[in-house]
């Protein structure tokens, strides 16, 4: 099974190497990052943003997480920690702290050597405080492991293990997202070990159980075995730590593990249903084992999506709504080598009011880009940066044809953005502190509808808890509506029916992820499907419904047995039931157990944050300094040999250097392998600050080399003369000195031009 890892984070322990990229893709610097600098009590945030109050806002909130990680792993910072906060995620793509190719799946990474943390702002404000919580756990565990045992220990502790904690610390024991993973397993009957997590990541994805062990584990001694358990992994292994923290060996464990999440689920099958409703259209045999991001024509005939088909990539494929079979792939790496990525995962595909096009997102060139092709041909046709706005996705055409509305992130703040395409201009719908997302046309083109969380942080304070809300945008008269259905749920993915007056939406609200209608008109809200597991894309931002325009149909997409199949169904055959619009019980959301024992510190600070926020006063601005320093330093071991060549010393020690951006990076080695003469050495230098990356290398290479030569002699003993056989050593030192520089000039990710000169 695939498992694209779609904004999740990184714990990142690996020395930056000077040719990473040399076969693989390049990492382009579209453009150069003006840093600033806030220090605040425990951290150095590196920022470009002008938006004071977004800045101030997540500093406050870097504070908070700070202290309630601290509360559990007991643990401080005694210097600031490194922080760089990249605006959106182009830019983040584009960040030399750290080698090697950021997707469009990686929502942020921590890094050993500095102990940086790196990450984007993003669309919706429960994102990007999600991530900088599960990062600030990274932090911590660098810092206490390496307070208590070696920073080498991490290699004692399973990658579930570590993604799990910073998502169940991030998170918590309650997320319904998980819990349709853990449902599905119960109902395949695949439930893992912890061996399986161990050895088979590719099939079960270690976040999502990761974060079902760690609410487990918690669950049976309280939020205060964590810092334990975790210490003893890094110094036995998970499997004697488990012994040594719960008494009982690894496989009892997990037994009793698989057992609780079969006891809590395995209850609520009796009232939910494993068969979705409608017709599978696009699934493996037709398609891949990843089928997501569904987007229904207005004439009800064909059906857009991205897929894993061809294996190599994840690529937008045109099908026949009815059939599922396919009738044109749309995008493929060979569009153009400026195009870098698509983002497939959590943005919308709009249909053109004719049927006929497609707009979609693409990463290009340091930005985000609105790609149209022609749906019949499978050819792009334009290509559109939107004026002013970087970082745009969802998008939704208007039913005249005229404009293209969309989120769009700017400076930190997410709002609605309509383009017009006759006058290629930008008007910014709303302007507001909240995260406005997943717009979507009414038929009439009178309405926009979308998921908002302005209920969610209507006060000042600062919280980690969030939910999203259904609101309505008047074209009209540009006022904004919130709709009072399900509040505290998370309420997503909104479309209208083809009559204007019905909007079909996702809701969490009673722990499982199920399809609902709203009546604008008599404002009654229903139940249409009632799925043990759910319909979901990769995360619960991925689009996963898509309503016809002039016909009653709906595609969606339904997780089961780690696949995602597309299903269609005609609305009028879907059940309604009625279901009060405040009602909202989150049990079948939370992990097992349900009856939690101990001190449940995450779950209650979540919640309800007990520290205060940052004062201005503490917040410090200061100039920006590349903090040029040694990363890194290792010994490859002294030791004393005799040999053939006779008696020497051995040893040698190497290092990396670089500064706080990772623009400049020195490596440099020394080694000794015989007598003094025998000192070699090459340190090599890396300029990555501008389009065009150069550096030096300079080396000093001592070869030994020889042989034993044997030959007859004539010695005289007594007047008499006798042959010996002797011997003799023959040294050769050889001494390579090289002088190199080299030059590479990226145009995209996949085409470069370089080129070099040394002397020797």
């Amino acid at each position: 099974m695939l498992f694209p890892v779609v904004f999740t984070t990184a714990l990142l322990f690996s020395s930056t190497t000077l040719q990473a990229q040399y076969f693989g893709r390049n990492k382009v610097n579209y453009k150069e990052f003006d840093f600033r600098v806030v220090q605040s009590p425990h951290f150095e945030l590196y920022h470009y943003l002008d938006n004071e109050v977004a800045r101030n806002r997540f500093v406050q909130s870097t504070e908070q997480w700070y202290r309630m990680h601290q509360f559990i792993f007991r643990d401080t910072f005694t210097e600031k920690n490194p922080f760089l906060l990249y605006s959106n995620h182009a830019d983040f793509q584009q960040t030399r702290a750290i080698e090697g190719q950021i997707g469009v799946g990686t929502g942020g990474v921590t890094e050993a050597l500095k102990n940086r943390v790196i990450m984007p702002v993003m669309e919706a404000n429960a994102q990007t405080d999600h991530v900088l919580g599960h990062e600030l756990v990274h932090a911590f565990q660098y810092h206490i492991i390496q307070d208590t045992l070696s920073l080498s220990a991490i290699g004692n502790i399973p990658l579930w293990m570590v993604e799990g904690l910073a998502e169940y610390m991030s998170i918590g024991p309650v997320d319904a997202h998980t819990a349709i993973w853990l449902r599905a397993g119960v109902a395949a009957n695949k439930l893992p070990t912890l061996k399986d997590l161990t050895n088979r990541p590719d099939l079960y994805f270690p976040y999502r159980w990761g974060q079902a062990f760690w609410a487990y584990a918690t669950g049976l001694k309280g939020d205060t075995v964590i810092r334990r358990l975790f210490i003893e992994t890094g110094r036995v292994g998970y499997e004697q730590a488990i012994k040594n923290v719960f008494k009982m060996d690894a496989k009892a464990f997990s037994t009793a593990w698989q057992t609780a999440i079969r006891s809590a689920y395995s209850t609520y099958q009796a009232n939910t249903s494993l068969t979705p409703p409608g017709t599978a259209t696009v699934f493996k045999k037709n398609a891949g084992e990843l089928n997501i991001v569904p987007s229904l024509s207005p004439d009800g005939e064909r059906v857009a999506y991205w897929t894993e088909k061809n294996l190599f990539s994840i690529d937008l494929y045109v099908a026949d709504a009815g059939t599922g079979a396919n009738q044109q792939r749309v995008t493929s790496n060979n569009f153009g080598s400026h195009i870098d990525e698509y983002s497939s995962f959590e943005s919308s595909v709009a249909w053109s009011p004719d049927s006929r096009r497609l707009a979609f997102v693409a990463f290009a060139k340091g930005r985000t880009r609105l790609i149209i092709a022609d749906a019949d041909r499978g050819k792009v046709v334009q290509e559109i940066d939107v004026p002013g706005v970087p970082a745009i996705n969802n998008p939704t055409w208007s039913p005249d044809g005229s404009t293209i509305v969309m989120t769009g992130l700017v400076d930190g703040q997410s709002d609605l953005y309509a383009y017009n395409l006759n006058t290629k201009t930008v008007r910014q719908l709303t302007n507001d502190r909240y995260a406005d997302i997943q717009p979507y046309y009414s038929a009439d083109g009178k309405w926009i509808v979308f998921s908002t969380d302005r209920r969610s942080i209507g006060s000042t304070n600062i919280q980690h808890t969030f939910y999203h809300d259904i609101a309505l945008y008047n074209v009209a008269t540009g006022t904004v509506s919130t709709l009072d259905i399900f509040t505290g749920a998370n309420n997503l993915n909104p479309v209208f029916a083809a009559d204007n007056n019905v909007i079909y939406f996702l809701s969490d609200r009673d722990g499982f992820r199920n399809m609902y209608s709203y009546d604008i008109a008599s404002r009654q809200v229903a139940q249409l499907t009632n799925l043990f597991t759910g319909i979901t894309g990769i995360t619960m931002f991925s689009p996963a419904i898509s309503t016809s325009r002039n016909t009653d149909r709906i595609v969606y997409t339904h997780y089961a047995n780690d696949l995602y199949t597309i299903y269609t169904v005609n609305a009028r055959d879907l059940p309604r039931t009625p279901v009060p619009g405040g009602e909202v019980n989150w049990t079948a959301a939370t992990l097992p157990p349900f009856n939690r024992t101990g001190n449940n510190v995450v779950m209650q600070h979540l919640a309800n944050t007990p520290f205060d926020v940052v004062s201005a006063a503490n917040l410090k601005e200061v100039p920006f300094k590349p903090r040029f320093q040694l990363d890194y330093i290792g010994n490859t071991g002294v030791g004393v040999g005799v040999g053939q060549f006779g008696t020497g010393l051995a040893g040698g020690v190497n290092g990396i250097f670089s500064d706080i951006l990772g623009n400049n990076q020195l490596f440099g080695a020394i080694s000794l392998n015989g007598e003094i003469y025998d000192l070699g050495g090459q340190f090599a230098y890396l300029n990555q600050k501008k389009r065009i990356n150069w550096g030096a290398a300079v080396s000093h290479i001592p070869y030994l080399s020889g042989g034993q030569g044997l030959f007859l002699d004539s010695l005289t003993i007594r007047d008499t003369t006798v042959e010996v056989v002797n011997s003799s050593l023959d040294l050769l030192r050889t001494f390579e000195d090289q002088l190199s520089l080299f030059a590479s000039l990226p145009f995209s990710q996949v085409r470069r031009f370089e080129g070099g000169a040394s002397f020797a």
